[in-house]
């Protein structure tokens, strides 16, 4: 009875009395300076307002001997002298199977306009990654319903993978589509930083009802303050270990993790934290891999990421994008040039890949990938030649297999929004093209050897 006993006691070393209280002092930018309140960082408190209800807001530094205090909403109605409450010592959302199908925002209260869901759990928004050690290998597929991914860039469950694209190049299409068509039980996804007018294009065009049903979608918009937009993404990731815990495989979608990037460097400047590239604080660089070690797979289930980054004009190399890249198991590249011509989705295989899709295909499966990858490649390098009509049949063997099999590459690679894959079909459809580009390719030699018969 002892080690229980001990277990159940030791979080009262952290409690801190919730009368403690404060008074404002002041307004430093976007935070409010608090005197005589010694709460810890990440404490959720409450402000009084001159006239209005009362603002909620987070603990996030303290200076000159003042507590500073980040709002969750406007402002307007704060004075000197105001009291500030701690609410809560730490953060947590409350949790439970009757989400599934709701809309929440980043505290877990329900947008969709229906009655608060029936939760029966509270876990912590906060929360550390799995070991390392506990983490069993990714060694089983997960279908995305996407063709292009689940042939040539197979993902398995619990794997990270980025979705790298500049604006209006189909990422929330893509996303749509993989929650509609996944194997995946449960799909949790975090609009962080939308545009209010998307969010419902997203939940009623590109998801559906069919998605929605076994999603729980978690909102911050982009007029919301900064700490919301950051809570957000970890309630969302919250929720997602809830139903991972309970055995199932939950399919994690974040867009974007580029302006939960740039809501993190809007806290760290009102803090005081130094700029570094492209003015984004040290505390960035840090939080980031805080939130994609938190999914993964474990003994129990699995979380599959898929976090979309928004590239800056385009540049991969930009700060969030270059450190995205390094924590993740694999990227996907969406291309403005090919979304230009209409093909959907827009993947650029060549450049994306897969780090665990040798893990989790077979050598027949392999062997057809690199073959494509191969007829792909050799074709991106003559294009122009062929595009001006300088190219001359014969020169290269492969060049020529690959132009005869143009047609039926891009029947692969583009899929329309109702039509439905699966890693088996892909597969399939896979190995049928790798067989034709063969045959494509012992044709002319045939056709060689008959006619020095005939001379």
């Amino acid at each position: 009875m002892i080690a229980p006993l001990e277990q159940l006691l030791e979080p009262l070393a952290t409690v801190i009395p919730a009368a403690l209280t404060g008074t404002v002092v002041r307004m430093e930018g976007l935070m409010v300076a608090v005197a005589d309140f010694p709460a810890p960082i990440g404490a959720q408190v409450t402000i009084e307002r001159a006239g209005a209800p009362e603002l909620a807001g987070e603990v996030i530094a303290f200076r000159d001997h003042h507590t500073l205090v980040f709002p969750s909403g406007p402002t307007s109605g704060v004075r000197f002298g105001n009291r500030v409450r701690l609410a809560r010592t730490t953060s947590t959302v409350r949790v439970g199977p009757s989400l599934l199908g709701r809309v929440l925002d980043a505290f877990g209260k329900p947008l969709d306009g229906q009655a608060p869901p029936f939760v029966t759990h509270r876990v912590p928004v906060h929360r550390s990654p799995p070991k390392a050690t506990s983490r069993p290998r990714i060694d089983q597929p997960l279908s995305t319903g996407i063709r292009a991914i689940d042939g040539l860039l197979t993902c398995g469950r619990g794997q990270r993978i980025g979705i790298f694209s500049g604006a209006g190049v189909g990422k929330s299409v893509t996303l749509g589509m993989m929650a509609r068509y996944t194997s995946a039980d449960v799909n949790v996804i975090a609009l962080i930083g939308e545009r209010g007018r998307e969010v419902n294009d997203f939940l009623e065009r590109d998801l559906g009802a069919a998605g929605r049903a076994r999603s729980v979608v978690v909102v911050a918009t982009s007029d919301q303050p900064a700490i919301v937009r950051v809570r957000a993404s970890f309630v969302a990731t919250s929720i997602a270990e809830y139903f991972r815990d309970r055995g199932s495989n939950v399919l994690l979608m974040m867009d974007s993790v580029t302006r939960f990037a740039m809501a993190q460097r809007e806290i760290g400047l009102a803090a005081g934290e130094p700029p570094t590239t492209k003015g984004y604080p040290p505390s960035m660089y840090s939080l980031l891999p805080r939130l994609v070690e938190r999914s993964g797979r474990t003994p129990t289930g699995s979380i599959t990421g898929f976090y979309t980054v928004l590239v800056e004009g385009d540049d991969t190399n930009e700060p969030v994008s270059d450190t995205m890249r390094g924590l993740l198991d694999g990227h996907l590249i969406l291309s403005r040039k090919l979304a230009s011509k209409a093909h959907y989705p827009a993947i650029d295989i060549l450049e994306s890949i897969s780090r665990v899709m040798p893990d989790i295909t077979s050598k027949e499966h392999r062997q057809a990938i690199q073959t494509i990858r191969e007829l792909m490649g050799a074709y991106r390098d003559h294009e122009d030649l062929i595009s001006i009509g300088a190219y001359r049949a014969g020169a290269n063997p492969m060049v020529d297999t690959a132009i005869g099999m143009l047609p039926d590459l891009q029947r692969f690679l583009k899929q329309e929004v109702e039509q439905v894959s699966s890693v088996e079909v892909a597969r399939g459809e896979l190995l049928q093209l790798a067989q034709r580009a063969a045959n494509l390719r012992a044709a002319p030699a045939t056709a060689n050897t008959a006619s020095k018969n005939i001379r």
